[in-house]
Formats: structure tokens, sequence, C-alpha cells
């Protein structure tokens, strides 16, 4: 964890992540996009936003997803 954030910004960071994959996961139930482009997204988002529960998701890797 990044201990320069506040815990406004952690809140603020999950919840900006969370949204954000919600919007991809819409697109993906509409077919816009298929799942090895939802799972670039994701990874892209866990990047920007680092939420630390969405951190948690991810193997020591960093490249597969453990849970969902």
């Amino acid at each position: 964890m990044d201990e320069k954030r506040s815990e406004e910004e952690w809140f603020q960071a999950e919840e900006l992540y969370y949204i954000s994959l919600s919007i991809a996961k819409s697109m993906l139930k509409k077919g816009i996009i298929d799942e090895e482009v939802l799972a670039i997204i994701d990874k892209k988002l866990l990047e920007k936003y680092r939420p630390a529960s969405g951190m948690l998701l991810w193997s020591d890797s960093g490249s597969e997803k453990v849970a969902d």
C-alpha cells in the first residue's frame, strides 16, 4: 500500500476502479469487447488506481487473476 494516500484517497481509488470495471463488464455483456480486452482493461485500471482490495485479487506476477 502507498502510505502517502489518505483514507479518503484510498476510498476514491476503490470507487473509481470499481465504477470503471463495471462499465467495462457492461461492455463485455453487450459484446463490445471480449474477455481478453476486459483482462487488459482490468490490469490497466489496477495500475492506474491501485485500489487496496483490487490489488489483493491479482497474483504476485500481476498478470493473472486469482479471484473474480
